[in-house]
């Protein structure tokens, strides 16, 4: 499966358009996670727990969004989106939406 963020692939013209795709994941962080990242807060540099659960929840929705696209007899997803938001109480849960269009190449 061919996966880009551009709206077109070089040397491979889009046979046919199968639609619109989207996924989504949704990680809760636990309460350690939120301990261990409050720390690095307050004694600064990267917090890599939360840096290692949006990855996970990246590739979650990105995994969603070929699954889709295969279910459709796509070979390739072109303009591929990835939006990051939190949701829940107090921004508990993490969010990861994926779009894209389905395509046959």
């Amino acid at each position: 499966m061919l996966i880009t963020t551009t709206s077109i692939v070089e040397g491979r013209p889009v046979q046919e358009y199968l639609g619109v795709v989207n996924a989504q994941s949704i990680i809760g962080a636990n309460i350690f996670k939120d301990i261990f990242a409050g720390l690095r807060d307050v004694f600064g540099g990267r917090s890599k727990t939360y840096e290692g659960v949006l990855e996970q929840a990246k590739e979650d929705a990105m995994r969603e969004l070929v699954e889709r696209a295969q279910a459709l007899g796509a070979n390739g997803i072109l303009g591929v989106d990835l939006d990051f938001e939190t949701v829940g109480a107090g921004g508990s849960m993490l969010m990861v939406i994926a779009t894209g269009t389905a395509v046959r190449l």
